[in-house]
Protein backbone atom coordinates (compact mmCIF):
# COMPACT_ATOMS: atom_id res chain seq x y z
CA UNK A 1 0.00 0.00 0.00
CA UNK A 2 0.31 3.84 -0.09
CA UNK A 3 -0.24 6.35 2.21
CA UNK A 4 -2.91 8.47 0.28
CA UNK A 5 -3.51 12.33 1.90
CA UNK A 6 -5.92 12.44 4.80
CA UNK A 7 -5.60 8.61 5.54
CA UNK A 8 -4.13 7.47 8.78
CA UNK A 9 -1.93 4.44 9.49
CA UNK A 10 -2.23 1.66 11.80
CA UNK A 11 0.31 -0.47 13.33
CA UNK A 12 -0.83 -2.28 16.66
CA UNK A 13 -2.23 0.22 18.80
CA UNK A 14 -0.40 2.80 17.43
CA UNK A 15 -2.72 4.95 14.72
CA UNK A 16 -0.86 7.81 13.03
CA UNK A 17 -3.22 10.42 11.35
CA UNK A 18 -1.37 12.56 8.19
CA UNK A 19 1.37 14.79 9.67
CA UNK A 20 1.66 12.80 13.13
CA UNK A 21 4.15 10.82 14.86
CA UNK A 22 2.65 8.25 17.20
CA UNK A 23 3.76 5.26 19.75
CA UNK A 24 2.37 2.19 20.22
CA UNK A 25 2.84 -1.57 20.44
CA UNK A 26 2.18 -5.01 18.53
CA UNK A 27 1.04 -7.39 21.10
CA UNK A 28 2.45 -10.60 20.93
CA UNK A 29 1.57 -12.70 23.58
CA UNK A 30 1.84 -13.11 27.46
CA UNK A 31 4.79 -15.30 29.67
CA UNK A 32 3.73 -17.63 32.57
CA UNK A 33 4.25 -14.65 34.82
CA UNK A 34 1.65 -12.38 33.68
CA UNK A 35 4.21 -10.59 31.54
CA UNK A 36 2.66 -8.73 27.98
CA UNK A 37 4.83 -9.11 25.68
CA UNK A 38 4.96 -5.98 23.31
CA UNK A 39 6.69 -5.07 19.98
CA UNK A 40 7.53 -1.47 20.33
CA UNK A 41 6.29 0.79 16.99
CA UNK A 42 7.07 4.65 16.16
CA UNK A 43 4.98 5.42 12.86
CA UNK A 44 5.35 8.57 11.63
CA UNK A 45 2.70 9.47 8.88
CA UNK A 46 3.57 12.46 6.69
CA UNK A 47 1.40 14.89 5.70
CA UNK A 48 1.81 13.89 2.28
CA UNK A 49 0.94 10.93 0.12
CA UNK A 50 3.67 8.04 -0.43
CA UNK A 51 5.52 4.91 0.38
CA UNK A 52 5.24 3.32 3.49
CA UNK A 53 8.99 2.65 4.75
CA UNK A 54 9.75 0.26 7.61
CA UNK A 55 12.76 -0.02 9.74
CA UNK A 56 13.69 -3.06 11.55
CA UNK A 57 15.84 -3.56 14.35
CA UNK A 58 17.08 -6.12 16.87
CA UNK A 59 15.43 -8.93 15.64
CA UNK A 60 18.67 -10.76 17.09
CA UNK A 61 18.88 -9.39 20.76
CA UNK A 62 22.72 -8.90 20.78
CA UNK A 63 22.52 -6.19 18.11
CA UNK A 64 21.53 -2.35 19.43
CA UNK A 65 22.79 -0.94 16.52
CA UNK A 66 18.93 -0.92 15.24
CA UNK A 67 17.11 0.40 18.23
CA UNK A 68 19.67 3.55 18.15
CA UNK A 69 19.28 4.15 14.65
CA UNK A 70 15.62 4.18 14.51
CA UNK A 71 16.02 6.92 17.39
CA UNK A 72 18.53 9.14 15.83
CA UNK A 73 16.38 8.80 12.61
CA UNK A 74 13.07 9.67 14.45
CA UNK A 75 15.01 13.01 15.55
CA UNK A 76 15.60 13.78 12.15
CA UNK A 77 11.85 13.22 10.32
CA UNK A 78 9.61 15.81 10.48
CA UNK A 79 5.94 14.48 9.41
CA UNK A 80 4.97 17.86 8.42
CA UNK A 81 7.67 17.17 5.90
CA UNK A 82 7.07 13.88 4.93
CA UNK A 83 5.58 12.39 2.24
CA UNK A 84 4.08 8.85 3.00
CA UNK A 85 5.30 6.38 6.05
CA UNK A 86 7.84 5.58 7.89
CA UNK A 87 6.94 2.98 10.46
CA UNK A 88 10.28 2.48 13.22
CA UNK A 89 10.76 -0.80 15.14
CA UNK A 90 13.12 -0.62 17.17
CA UNK A 91 12.86 -4.22 18.69
CA UNK A 92 11.33 -6.46 16.52
CA UNK A 93 12.67 -9.51 19.51
CA UNK A 94 12.08 -7.90 23.09
CA UNK A 95 12.95 -11.05 25.17
CA UNK A 96 15.91 -11.32 23.00
CA UNK A 97 17.08 -7.88 23.66
CA UNK A 98 15.98 -7.94 27.49
CA UNK A 99 18.85 -10.85 27.88
CA UNK A 100 21.11 -9.17 25.29
CA UNK A 101 21.33 -12.89 23.82
CA UNK A 102 20.60 -13.86 19.63
CA UNK A 103 17.60 -15.20 20.46
CA UNK A 104 15.10 -15.63 23.22
CA UNK A 105 16.59 -18.00 25.72
CA UNK A 106 13.35 -19.53 26.88
CA UNK A 107 12.69 -20.62 23.27
CA UNK A 108 14.94 -23.46 22.23
CA UNK A 109 13.26 -24.60 19.21
CA UNK A 110 12.62 -21.37 16.87
CA UNK A 111 15.80 -19.48 18.87
CA UNK A 112 17.12 -17.43 15.90
CA UNK A 113 13.77 -15.41 14.95
CA UNK A 114 15.37 -14.48 11.49
CA UNK A 115 15.66 -18.34 10.59
CA UNK A 116 11.77 -18.93 11.00
CA UNK A 117 10.47 -15.63 10.03
CA UNK A 118 7.20 -15.01 9.78
CA UNK A 119 6.73 -17.62 12.12
CA UNK A 120 3.15 -19.48 12.69
CA UNK A 121 0.35 -18.26 14.87
CA UNK A 122 0.15 -21.36 16.04
CA UNK A 123 4.33 -22.52 16.75
CA UNK A 124 6.73 -22.00 19.50
CA UNK A 125 6.48 -18.40 21.66
CA UNK A 126 9.09 -17.10 19.08
CA UNK A 127 7.25 -18.50 15.99
CA UNK A 128 3.99 -16.37 17.57
CA UNK A 129 5.89 -13.05 18.02
CA UNK A 130 7.30 -12.99 14.69
CA UNK A 131 4.09 -13.81 13.36
CA UNK A 132 2.35 -10.89 15.15
CA UNK A 133 5.16 -9.17 13.63
CA UNK A 134 4.42 -10.22 10.54
CA UNK A 135 0.70 -9.49 10.73
CA UNK A 136 1.40 -5.81 11.84
CA UNK A 137 4.08 -4.83 8.28
CA UNK A 138 2.72 -7.18 5.86
CA UNK A 139 -0.45 -5.12 4.64
CA UNK A 140 1.27 -1.73 5.53
CA UNK A 141 5.03 -1.64 4.34
CA UNK A 142 5.81 -1.61 0.66
CA UNK A 143 9.70 -1.11 1.34
CA UNK A 144 11.71 -2.68 4.29
CA UNK A 145 15.09 -2.95 6.04
CA UNK A 146 16.26 -5.08 8.88
CA UNK A 147 18.81 -3.84 10.65
CA UNK A 148 21.49 -6.15 11.77
CA UNK A 149 25.30 -6.03 13.18
CA UNK A 150 28.61 -8.33 14.57
CA UNK A 151 26.33 -8.71 17.68
CA UNK A 152 28.20 -10.15 20.80
CA UNK A 153 31.51 -11.72 19.40
CA UNK A 154 32.10 -9.91 15.94
CA UNK A 155 31.88 -6.51 14.22
CA UNK A 156 30.84 -5.95 10.84
CA UNK A 157 31.41 -3.52 8.77
CA UNK A 158 29.05 -1.82 6.02
CA UNK A 159 27.46 -4.90 4.21
CA UNK A 160 23.89 -5.62 2.64
CA UNK A 161 22.39 -8.66 1.34
CA UNK A 162 19.36 -8.47 -1.43
CA UNK A 163 17.28 -10.82 -3.12
CA UNK A 164 18.55 -9.81 -6.60
CA UNK A 165 14.96 -7.96 -7.86
CA UNK A 166 15.90 -5.12 -9.25
CA UNK A 167 13.91 -3.21 -6.74
CA UNK A 168 15.70 -4.71 -3.96
CA UNK A 169 19.35 -3.94 -5.32
CA UNK A 170 18.03 0.09 -5.72
CA UNK A 171 16.73 -0.21 -2.26
CA UNK A 172 20.47 -1.67 -1.36
CA UNK A 173 22.26 1.20 -3.35
CA UNK A 174 19.55 3.87 -1.26
CA UNK A 175 21.88 3.19 1.51
CA UNK A 176 24.28 5.45 0.76
CA UNK A 177 28.08 6.31 0.70
CA UNK A 178 30.03 3.50 2.31
CA UNK A 179 27.21 0.84 1.23
CA UNK A 180 28.99 -0.61 -2.13
CA UNK A 181 29.40 -4.41 -0.67
CA UNK A 182 26.09 -5.63 -1.93
CA UNK A 183 25.80 -9.43 -1.75
CA UNK A 184 23.13 -12.26 -2.71
CA UNK A 185 20.66 -13.16 0.00
CA UNK A 186 22.37 -16.47 1.70
CA UNK A 187 19.30 -17.42 3.01
CA UNK A 188 16.20 -17.37 0.69
CA UNK A 189 14.01 -17.99 3.19
CA UNK A 190 13.21 -17.25 7.45
CA UNK A 191 14.07 -14.09 7.20
CA UNK A 192 11.75 -10.30 6.70
CA UNK A 193 13.57 -10.18 3.84
CA UNK A 194 12.26 -13.39 1.89
CA UNK A 195 9.03 -12.62 3.60
CA UNK A 196 8.88 -9.49 2.23
CA UNK A 197 9.89 -10.97 -1.73
CA UNK A 198 7.30 -13.53 -1.14
CA UNK A 199 4.62 -10.84 -0.83
CA UNK A 200 5.77 -9.45 -3.75
CA UNK A 201 7.56 -6.72 -1.62
CA UNK A 202 11.08 -5.35 -1.41
CA UNK A 203 13.04 -5.78 1.62
CA UNK A 204 16.99 -5.91 2.32
CA UNK A 205 19.44 -7.51 5.04
CA UNK A 206 21.93 -4.35 6.12
CA UNK A 207 24.96 -5.07 8.27
CA UNK A 208 26.95 -2.96 10.47
CA UNK A 209 28.60 -2.72 14.06
CA UNK A 210 28.81 -5.12 16.78
CA UNK A 211 31.38 -6.04 19.76
CA UNK A 212 34.02 -3.85 19.36
CA UNK A 213 32.10 -0.70 18.74
CA UNK A 214 29.75 -0.69 21.11
CA UNK A 215 31.64 2.08 23.86
CA UNK A 216 30.07 5.18 23.73
CA UNK A 217 31.58 7.19 21.36
CA UNK A 218 31.89 4.39 18.46
CA UNK A 219 28.30 3.06 19.06
CA UNK A 220 27.30 6.74 18.24
CA UNK A 221 29.06 6.90 15.03
CA UNK A 222 27.05 3.40 14.01
CA UNK A 223 24.06 4.94 14.86
CA UNK A 224 24.70 8.17 13.44
CA UNK A 225 25.68 6.34 10.15
CA UNK A 226 22.74 4.05 10.24
CA UNK A 227 19.89 6.83 10.86
CA UNK A 228 21.94 8.82 7.72
CA UNK A 229 20.81 5.83 5.10
CA UNK A 230 17.58 5.77 7.04
CA UNK A 231 17.65 9.50 5.65
CA UNK A 232 19.31 8.71 2.22
CA UNK A 233 16.60 6.17 1.13
CA UNK A 234 13.85 8.94 2.42
CA UNK A 235 15.51 11.17 0.01
CA UNK A 236 16.08 8.67 -2.54
CA UNK A 237 12.20 8.24 -2.63
CA UNK A 238 11.57 11.41 -2.58
CA UNK A 239 9.83 10.70 1.06
CA UNK A 240 11.26 13.93 2.56
CA UNK A 241 13.54 17.16 0.52
CA UNK A 242 17.19 16.30 0.29
CA UNK A 243 19.96 14.79 -1.93
CA UNK A 244 20.47 11.08 -1.71
CA UNK A 245 24.36 10.09 -2.21
CA UNK A 246 25.34 6.75 -3.27
CA UNK A 247 28.33 4.45 -3.63
CA UNK A 248 30.52 4.15 -6.40
CA UNK A 249 31.49 1.90 -6.98
CA UNK A 250 29.06 -0.91 -5.97
CA UNK A 251 30.17 -4.99 -5.97
CA UNK A 252 28.40 -8.06 -6.64
CA UNK A 253 29.41 -10.70 -4.84
CA UNK A 254 28.35 -14.35 -2.50
CA UNK A 255 29.13 -14.38 1.32
CA UNK A 256 32.04 -16.98 2.63
CA UNK A 257 32.38 -17.43 6.30
CA UNK A 258 35.64 -18.68 7.16
CA UNK A 259 35.89 -21.02 10.24
CA UNK A 260 38.92 -21.35 12.47
CA UNK A 261 40.90 -23.89 11.63
CA UNK A 262 42.81 -24.62 14.98
CA UNK A 263 41.99 -23.57 18.72
CA UNK A 264 43.80 -20.51 20.12
CA UNK A 265 43.92 -17.10 20.47
CA UNK A 266 42.69 -15.18 17.42
CA UNK A 267 44.90 -12.08 15.53
CA UNK A 268 44.03 -10.34 12.35
CA UNK A 269 47.25 -9.35 10.23
CA UNK A 270 48.57 -6.15 10.25
CA UNK A 271 47.42 -3.57 7.90
CA UNK A 272 43.95 -5.72 6.52
CA UNK A 273 41.58 -3.74 6.66
CA UNK A 274 37.37 -4.18 6.03
CA UNK A 275 35.73 -3.28 2.66
CA UNK A 276 39.29 -3.30 1.16
CA UNK A 277 40.14 -5.60 -2.11
CA UNK A 278 42.35 -8.27 -1.98
CA UNK A 279 43.64 -11.25 -3.83
CA UNK A 280 42.79 -14.86 -3.19
CA UNK A 281 45.28 -16.78 -1.05
CA UNK A 282 45.97 -12.78 0.60
CA UNK A 283 46.63 -13.38 4.93
CA UNK A 284 43.81 -12.05 7.20
CA UNK A 285 44.42 -13.34 9.89
CA UNK A 286 46.08 -16.24 11.76
CA UNK A 287 45.77 -18.32 15.37
CA UNK A 288 48.61 -18.59 17.63
CA UNK A 289 48.08 -21.18 20.98
CA UNK A 290 49.14 -20.25 24.40
CA UNK A 291 52.72 -20.49 24.18
CA UNK A 292 52.66 -17.69 21.10
CA UNK A 293 52.81 -20.56 18.16
CA UNK A 294 50.86 -20.07 15.30
CA UNK A 295 48.96 -23.06 14.87
CA UNK A 296 46.05 -22.19 11.75
CA UNK A 297 45.52 -19.21 9.02
CA UNK A 298 43.21 -17.54 7.37
CA UNK A 299 43.10 -16.72 3.60
CA UNK A 300 41.29 -14.87 1.17
CA UNK A 301 39.08 -17.86 -0.36
CA UNK A 302 38.71 -15.73 -3.87
CA UNK A 303 39.52 -12.15 -4.99
CA UNK A 304 37.06 -9.82 -3.11
CA UNK A 305 37.45 -8.38 0.77
CA UNK A 306 35.93 -9.12 4.10
CA UNK A 307 33.07 -7.28 5.57
CA UNK A 308 33.16 -9.10 9.29
CA UNK A 309 35.74 -9.97 11.91
CA UNK A 310 35.41 -11.78 14.89
CA UNK A 311 36.57 -9.67 17.87
CA UNK A 312 36.62 -12.18 20.23
CA UNK A 313 40.04 -13.44 20.61
CA UNK A 314 39.62 -16.40 21.95
CA UNK A 315 38.82 -18.84 19.19
CA UNK A 316 38.19 -23.22 19.29
CA UNK A 317 38.45 -24.52 16.35
CA UNK A 318 35.80 -24.26 13.86
CA UNK A 319 34.26 -20.73 15.65
CA UNK A 320 33.38 -18.44 13.16
CA UNK A 321 36.09 -16.07 12.12
CA UNK A 322 35.43 -13.65 9.10
CA UNK A 323 32.58 -13.11 7.04
CA UNK A 324 34.38 -12.71 3.48
CA UNK A 325 32.58 -11.59 0.05
CA UNK A 326 33.79 -12.91 -3.23
CA UNK A 327 33.15 -10.38 -5.56
CA UNK A 328 31.85 -11.07 -8.98
CA UNK A 329 31.74 -7.79 -10.28
CA UNK A 330 30.12 -4.12 -10.45
CA UNK A 331 26.33 -3.47 -10.46
CA UNK A 332 26.71 -0.04 -11.83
Amino acid sequence: MSTQANQSVTVGTATAKPGTMVRGVIPAGELAGGIRVEIPVIVINGAHPGKVFWVNGAIHGDEPEGPIACHMAMERIDPAELSGAVVLVPVMNPLAFSAAERGNPLDTFTYDMNRIYPGKAEGYFSDRVAHAHWQAMKDVADIEISIHSGGAHSFLDKAIFVDETPASVELAKAMGLGWGCIMSNFNPTGSPMAAMKAAGKTGITVELGGRSATAPEKFREIGTELANSILNICYHYKMLEGQAVYSTPCYKGQQEALLAPASGIFLPEPGVSFLTMMSKGDPIARIVNVYGDTVGQLHAPADGMFFGLRALPNVNTGDWCCFFCKVEGTRD
